[in-house]
């Protein structure tokens, strides 16, 4: 079975981004339908097939421990000059506005072999994946990705390896009843193409 391009093409250029203000934290996302969402970021192009994303998934309480711990880690790792109040405030606020929220991992699983950007590629691959996914089942996606979550204390608390990195927060939801789309335009592809044909 194969999508038409026209489907496929009104789904990619359909999906935009919902911020976690816009999501309905109250609303859960059935456990069946993130696992599938999921399941579709794996299946992502990955060179020599490490498949090198990891999901940690916050969900309920988890939300206001990831919260917390996030705002801790960017007053331990900002200088008081460059220290912003609406930033500390954004970071306890985010996680609470969304009933799940996806720290994307990049386990570095090709050694010598497979360049670290590549494996950071894949994971982009499954996240676009995901967003995707998210998009047709008519749920809200925002990637975040606050400097703290390239930071060697925001890896520690989740557990992951020196070598591994953390390569963005996702917020899943549903859009709040009433919600306008948000509206998206892109520059004429033409502007961003070279032909080479000898």
């Amino acid at each position: 079975m194969s999508l038409s391009l026209e489907a496929t093409s009104t789904l990619i250029r359909s999906r935009r981004t919902v911020k976690p203000a816009d999501m309905d934290a109250a609303r859960a996302i059935d456990p069946a339908l993130l696992t599938e969402l999921l399941e579709n970021a794996s299946w992502a192009p990955t060179h020599g097939l490490t498949e090198p994303w990891r999901f940690h998934v916050f969900t309920g309480a988890a939300r206001a421990r990831l919260a917390t711990d996030m705002q801790r880690i960017y007053r331990e790792i900002t200088p008081a000059d460059a220290f912003r109040d609406d930033k500390h405030d954004k970071l306890g606020k985010n996680p609470l506005l969304a009933p799940v929220i996806i720290a994307a991992i990049m386990e570095r699983r090709g050694g010598d072999k497979i360049p670290e950007i590549e494996e950071i590629e894949a994971v982009a691959c499954a996240l676009q994946n995901l967003a995707l996914s998210a998009a047709a089942a008519g749920l809200g996606f925002f990637w975040s990705s606050p400097p703290l979550i390239y930071d060697r204390r925001f890896h520690d608390w989740l557990g992951i390896r020196p070598e591994d990195r953390c390569v963005g927060l996702v917020y899943l939801g549903w859009p709040k009843a009433g919600a306008a789309q948000p509206k998206s335009t892109r520059t004429p592809i033409l502007e961003k193409v070279t032909f080479t044909d000898a």
